[in-house]
């Protein structure tokens, strides 16, 4: 499924891709490394000092297929498209929604997150320690948060209500990892301080693309948010659709990357800036387990359908389409189960 499954990640340094045919091409130093063909791919991230040819940079364009250049170490640098397709309608109702009632959308965003971080928290409690206390009491203000979120006045309250939890969820993340020498010292970026958060960065980048691609298929603008304020070069309705994904689909591979040894402390390097982040070949451990971890299948809990989680942000952008155009009476945002 091209939404699902198709991206292509250029992860080797000094890699080459190029069209021939109708297929790309993946050269590092002049030998082939790869081929897929270009219209079962709806993205293609580079990272480091991977390029692409003019030619291919074309026919991407022509073909709906996006490109995002990340750093070597995962960071955003751009991202090349061709014409932005879209109903004019549905972004005006969009934009409508964002300056007068986005509070309407922001609550059932940060109920949804607090319950998934919630969620995240009950699976430890079961799997390993159900007298965790910190653990617990955490469990129990995230249900507070969730409760809350939903009755929240203005989208300011409900913007206060996700700090709230992320303060609670994070302050006991560390509880949840299970090996020595990779201490989480709470949430860290630009740049991650150690080694959970830089994998939880990396994770997000990609979650992020997925997120805007979602979005962008349906018509939406990734730039006219809800929860997150606007600001020029931000993708805020990316950022809102994250939040409902970070604790099933990022957060919780984190945690087994880590607690099934899968990385380790050498899979990462520290700068003398102080920053923290993934090895060339530890990004390829990762990325493989990301695309895993999107083929798994879940039932959606609004739908009733049994699906891949990868295709779960395609479905909320959708559903949150229809609630902006009134065909549903709100957005029914995803609470993991």
């Amino acid at each position: 499924m091209k939404k699902l499954l198709n991206t292509l990640y250029i992860t080797s340094k000094g890699a080459w891709a190029r069209k021939d045919g109708a297929n790309i091409v993946v050269q590092v130093d002049g030998v082939e490394r790869g081929r897929a063909p270009l219209h079962l791919l709806g993205s293609v991230i580079c990272f480091g000092q991977a390029g692409l040819s003019p030619q291919l940079m074309h026919a991407c364009a022509e073909a709906g297929v996006s490109v995002v250049f990340l750093s070597a170490y995962g960071k955003f640098l751009a991202r090349v498209e061709g014409p932005t397709s879209g109903n004019v309608l549905l972004r005006r109702a969009q934009h409508k929604h964002s300056l007068e009632v986005s509070e309407i959308i922001a609550r059932p965003i940060v109920a949804a997150k607090a319950a998934n971080q919630r969620g995240v928290l009950r699976r430890y409690l079961r799997d390993y320690d159900k007298s965790a206390e910190k653990v617990v009491a955490a469990e129990r203000r995230l249900s507070d948060v969730a409760r809350k979120a939903l009755e929240a006045e203005t989208t300011e309250h409900a913007r206060g209500l996700e700090g709230e939890g992320a303060n609670a969820y994070f302050s006991v993340f560390n509880e949840m990892i299970r090996v020595e020498g990779m201490p989480f010292k709470g949430r860290s970026r630009r740049p991650p301080l150690d080694e959970p958060n830089a994998l939880l960065s990396f994770l997000y980048v990609l979650l992020a693309a997925d997120c805007r691609s979602a979005l962008e298929s349906v018509g939406l603008d990734p730039q006219i948010g809800f929860l997150h304020r606007d600001r020029p070069g931000r993708a805020s309705l990316a950022l809102d659709l994250m939040e409902e994904f970070r604790a099933p689909l990022v957060d919780r591979l984190c945690l087994s990357l880590l607690n099934r040894r899968q990385l380790s402390a050498s899979d990462f390097r520290r700068e003398e800036t102080g920053g923290v982040f993934l090895k060339e070949d530890s990004r390829k451990v990762v990325l493989e387990a990301w695309q895993a971890r999107k083929r798994a299948s879940l039932m959606h809990p609004f739908l009733e359908e049994k699906m891949p989680l990868g295709l779960f942000p395609y479905v909320q952008a959708q559903l949150l389409a229809r609630s902006l155009r009134g065909d549903l009476g709100g957005y029914p945002a995803f609470i993991w189960r």
